[in-house]
């Protein structure tokens, strides 16, 4: 069996010079994260959420987020989607909540960062729009 064990150090780890950078590279990409996860403007909110209702997503009642359900011919093509959104989920780090069955996928897209709709859903929303388009 694999698997990580975390142990926790003295704070003299964090004088170590390769601790410093990976410090500073983290700040550096949290700080342009946060950047992504802020809410949307009222203005930018009303423009793109509309332009995504207009492909099949719809408003989660109840909820800051927005959901779509998506059909494919087989599981293949719905496994090789999920996996294309995967991998650029894993680029904007912001991941989808999903379920598949078969040949379905549901999706819904929120940031619980900053707890609603953020740029970061309207990124993933668009790339899944696509690579829907494209299968």
């Amino acid at each position: 069996m694999y698997g990580l064990i975390f142990t926790h150090r003295s704070s003299t780890a964090l004088h170590c010079p390769v601790s410093k950078f990976f410090s500073a590279q983290l700040l550096r990409n949290s700080s342009k994260m946060a950047l992504d996860s802020h809410w949307l403007t009222s203005a930018e909110r009303e423009q793109l959420v509309m332009e995504l209702k207009a492909t099949g997503w719809i408003e989660v009642e109840g909820r800051d987020a927005l959901y779509k359900e998506l059909g494919f011919k087989t599981f293949n093509q719905a496994f090789g989607f999920m996996s294309r959104v995967a991998l650029e989920a894993e680029k904007l780090n912001h991941h989808p909540e999903w379920f598949n069955v078969y040949n379905k996928v549901q999706i819904t897209l929120t940031t619980h960062d900053c707890g609603g709709l953020s740029k970061k859903d309207i990124k993933l929303a668009k790339f899944i729009d696509k690579v829907a388009l494209a299968m």
